[in-house]
Formats: structure tokens, C-alpha cells, sequence
């Protein structure tokens, strides 16, 4: 019988790489998405996703989401307290993994690996130790798409954001800079690939600097004068 499992979604190309992988698995069902959104201003935090971008990536992938919603500001214990009550929940509808696209931080690795034992749900890392550079052409030459939405200018140019992860991505990127921002150098939004049953339609809208990060706010084609005066907040 096939484990239900969950994967943990942040939207990027990650998340939509370790999906990939997680359904070549004949040992998993994979039961859907959880992502963690901040309330005050419906986007995903850190990536920045507006909430509508969320959902339909979800739909796009063929996957139920199921919504965490933080508070903003959000302390660690309320994050810890909101996260345990998901996983409680999970645990009771049948989910028996979850799963993460983390790579090489071996310190978040163990914090998940600690909120999850006892519970009896059982963690899973598809793309763990996979070497980045390695990984990042995997991606690419496998047909995934994904625009830059969030960069840290101590690491990288704030040129780089809004820019499309791809070979002259990659080829642009100072030496120091890990290939899949593993660091925290950037972070992005995966729109078509493998893992999608169609492509999202999208475009880059304003970028913007703000609490020392550089944003570049991702929206529909379709509906984009509508959402161009919305709230532009970015956390």
C-alpha cells in the first residue's frame, strides 16, 4: 500500500523538483500541497507568492493545497504551535510523510527531522545531498521554468531578481553564489516543468526593495491591471 504523503511547497523550484522525484516513487501518494501563508498579507513568506499564484500553481500541478496561516509578525513558538496543529491534523486524515526539498543545510534538516519524531509521520528529503550545480542543469535541461522572486543583495545583485532561472542565469551568477541558492542567495517561482500539467501564464511586475531583501512581484498575464494596484507589501 502507498504512503499518503504531503510536501512541504514554498512555490519555488525546489519544491517543484523534489515533487518530480517524489512521483517516480511507486511506494508514495502524493495527497497534496502545504504551504505557509502569512495572513496579514496573503503571500507566502520569504518568496513573496502572491496567494492567487499559490493556488493556481496547485491546480496546475494536480494537487489539493492545505494553507498554514501565520500571523504577521509570527514568533517561533507561533509558528511551532500553528505547525503542530497541522501535522496533528495530517496525522488524523492518514498522511504518513511529509516531505521537503531541502538540500545540503543539515541544521533544518534535523529541525524537521525533531518536530516530526514521535508524531508518526515520517520525514523524507528526495533531493537531499543532491550536488546543486548537478541539479540546477538537471532542472533546466528537464524543461523546468522558474522566475527569480526574491534575491538578498549581500549575496547577489538586485539585478538578479525577476530574472528567469536558466542557463544564462546560472552562467551570470558570481562564483560564490550557490546554483540553487541554497545560502539564501535567491529564491524563486516555478511556473511549467515536469511536474506541471500546463504552464502558468505569468509576468514581472514591480520590483522592490524592502526590510533588506529585493522582490519582484510575480503576477497572472491575465488580470494584471487588476491586481497592479492591489496591496504590493512584501515581507
Amino acid at each position: 500500500m502507498r504512503r499518503k504523503t504531503l510536501l512541504s511547497w514554498s512555490s519555488g523550484k525546489d519544491s517543484a523538483w523534489a515533487l518530480h522525484v517524489l512521483r517516480q516513487r511507486s511506494d508514495l501518494e502524493i495527497a497534496g500541497l502545504m504551504t505557509t501563508v502569512n495572513q496579514l498579507y496573503q503571500r507566502i513568506a520569504i518568496h513573496a507568492v502572491r496567494l492567487e499564484l499559490l493556488q493556481r500553481q496547485a491546480e496546475a500541478v494536480g494537487l489539493p493545497l492545505y494553507i498554514v496561516d501565520l500571523p504577521y509578525p509570527c514568533s517561533n513558538s507561533q509558528y511551532e504551535v500553528a505547525m503542530e496543529t497541522f501535522i496533528e491534523q495530517s496525522k488524523q486524515t492518514g498522511i504518513e510523510c511529509m516531505a521537503f526539498g531541502d538540500l545540503f543545510l543539515a541544521d533544518i534538516k534535523a529541525y524537521r527531522e525533531a518536530k516530526l519524531s514521535g508524531t508518526g509521520i515520517t520525514p523524507l528529503f528526495p533531493i537531499w545531498l543532491k550536488p546543486t550545480d548537478q541539479l540546477a542543469r538537471e532542472m533546466i535541461s528537464n524543461g523546468l521554468r522558474a522566475v527569480v522572486t526574491c534575491v538578498d543583495p549581500q549575496q547577489l545583485p538586485a539585478s538578479f531578481a525577476g530574472r528567469e532561472f536558466n542557463q544564462d542565469f546560472l552562467s551570470a551568477l558570481p562564483e560564490h553564489v550557490d546554483w540553487c541558492g541554497e545560502h539564501g542567495e535567491f529564491h524563486t517561482f516555478a511556473f511549467d516543468g515536469p511536474m506541471f500539467g500546463k504552464p502558468l501564464d505569468i509576468v514581472v511586475g514591480e520590483i522592490t526593495e524592502r526590510e533588506g531583501f529585493v522582490y519582484a512581484d510575480v503576477l497572472p498575464a491575465l488580470g494584471v491591471s487588476a491586481l497592479a494596484g492591489a496591496e504590493n507589501t512584501f515581507l
